[in-house]
């Protein structure tokens, strides 16, 4: 069974309080998958810090849902839905839609989504295969080329990979998943070194067991893997959402091909 993030999961409402500093006013962003989890939980914090935000996934209800909980609570958010099993030149043009929709060029942008087939190798089918190196790799790569020259023209960008502490350790199943975003992860490496000269910032965030649609259903084996954790409990995608606002902000303008590990202390304490 292939689980996908933008599953419906209830998003905190981050609502934009007096005295919060706005850290990302005239910024806009583009989160993949923010339709729900994660990614909506990273929209609504990013617009709740001032960035005009760009909603996207499949599900048009939820994405239109998400956009207006945003402008509901003061934030500036649109919806734009994409397709990211989509060939490249769809989403190239899906590039251009979201930064005319948005009226100014997408100057953060947070690879969220993604696809986590949960089975074993043998178990795996080629459909998952495919949809998931597509979501998984071939989407942030294609929309990376497509937004980043906009960044360095203007000197200045964020690209944010939401990646995985299950790409740091060997798995008995769902080894495609993990395999895809340590793939991901050398490729905001990389995208460091390209584009960090010319002015953007490109880092990663990487969950560790955090309750989203990608486990939905799977109370039981998040509540093991966490329990004996540092911080006792599973992550929550405000928790993620927090540290993506950091990285986005001039607060974190000396970050530059950081992966940073918001996973409750799983990577380097649980036993191998």
């Amino acid at each position: 069974m292939t689980r996908h993030r933008s599953h419906w999961y209830p998003a905190p409402k981050l609502v934009c309080l007096d005295g919060m500093t706005q850290t990302l006013t005239g910024r806009t962003a583009l989160v993949t998958g923010s339709t729900s989890g994660i990614g909506a939980a990273t929209a609504h914090r990013l617009a709740a810090e001032g960035a005009r935000v760009v909603v996207t996934g499949r599900d048009v209800a939820r994405g239109d849902a998400v956009a207006k909980e945003i402008r509901d609570n003061g934030g500036d958010a649109l919806f734009v839905a994409s397709d990211l099993t989509a060939a490249p030149d769809v989403l190239r043009e899906f590039a251009k839609e979201a930064t005319d929709a948005a009226g100014s060029p997408i100057d953060l942008l947070v690879h969220n989504a993604a696809v986590c087939p949960a089975v074993d190798t043998l178990a795996l089918s080629d459909a998952d295969l495919e949809q998931t190196l597509a979501v998984n790799i071939r989407a942030p790569h294609v929309l990376t080329a497509a937004l980043a020259p906009a960044m360095t023209k203007q000197g200045q960008g964020v690209i944010i990979v939401v990646g995985s502490w299950m790409a740091e350790v060997g798995h008995p199943f769902v080894g495609l998943y993990s395999a895809s975003k340590a793939a991901e992860a050398q490729l905001a490496r990389s995208w460091a070194a390209e584009f960090g000269p010319r002015g953007v910032r490109v880092n990663i965030v990487a969950p560790g067991a955090t309750r989203t649609p990608i486990n939905d259903g799977s109370d039981d084996v998040i509540r093991r893997m966490t329990e004996n954790l540092p911080a006792g409990r599973a992550g929550l995608p405000a928790d993620i959402a927090a540290a993506i606002a950091w990285l986005a902000s001039d607060q974190a303008a000396y970050v530059h091909g950081a992966t940073i590990a918001v996973d409750g202390g799983i990577t380097t304490t649980r036993a191998a």
